[in-house]
Order: C-alpha cells, then sequence, then structure tokens
C-alpha cells in the first residue's frame, strides 16, 4: 500500500504516519524504486494498534513502550498492565483538574450578569 492508502486502512493521517516514522515509533517503510513509500499488512496493524493507544490519550513514550511490549512474546503482562493503571491515574488526576476548572469557570459565569453594563466578574476573575 501506498502512503495514501496506509492512511485509509488505518485511520492515520499520512502526515502522522510520516511523524510515526521520523520519531522511530515505527520502522521506516519500504521505498519504492521512484522513492514511494510501501507499508505492508504488518504496518497497518502496527498503525491501527496506534491509533487506538493514541485515542485512549497515550502518551507516544507510552505507545512506544506499548508496541514494543505487543512484539515480545517474552513478555509479562504485568508490564502492560502497570502502563494501563499508570495511565489512568494520570486521566485521573486530569479528570480532578478539568472539574475544578469547570467549577471555578461556572462561580465566574454565574456571578456575570452579561448585560450591557462594562463590569465583568469573569474578565475580574481571570485577572487575579
Amino acid at each position: 500500500m501506498n502512503i495514501g492508502e496506509a492512511a485509509a486502512a488505518s485511520g492515520v493521517s499520512a502526515k502522522m504516519i510520516r511523524h510515526y516514522e521520523s520519531i522511530g515509533l515505527i520502522k521506516p517503510a519500504l521505498r519504492t524504486i521512484a522513492g514511494y513509500r510501501v507499508y505492508s499488512d504488518a504496518d497497518i496493524h502496527a498503525l491501527r494498534f496506534i491509533r487506538h493507544a493514541r485515542d485512549l490519550g497515550f502518551a507516544l513514550e507510552d505507545i512506544d513502550a506499548l508496541l514494543r511490549l505487543w512484539g515480545d512474546r517474552a513478555r509479562s503482562s504485568c508490564e502492560v498492565k502497570k502502563l494501563a493503571l499508570d495511565h489512568i491515574a494520570t486521566l485521573d488526576r486530569k479528570i480532578t483538574e478539568l472539574q475544578a476548572m469547570r467549577k471555578s469557570l461556572t462561580d465566574l459565569a454565574d456571578r456575570c450578569h452579561g448585560d450591557e453594563r462594562p463590569h465583568c466578574p469573569i474578565l475580574e476573575g481571570l485577572a487575579q
């Protein structure tokens, strides 16, 4: 498959495929004599794996570790579970932070009359 077909088959844009290659997340694609990238079914499978991991919010470093574990048939599943649990803890922290941000912004918005007057508690709150 060429890069456009690989992008369509994997759900990863051609730009991101090139980026993943450039940072070493995936191995460089084979090239035709004319220099066009050629992707195998295994490459598409790896790109789908990356897309699913990105959809779950994993960082690229963690995806790299997961890919290595995925390819290691002698791996211990406890390593994979640890990465997943660490990511869950990160997500929980982010959720808590987002909820606090939402509460603060809701409090500011509730204090704002939203009328024609220049006084705005939202701007005052942001300026503090």
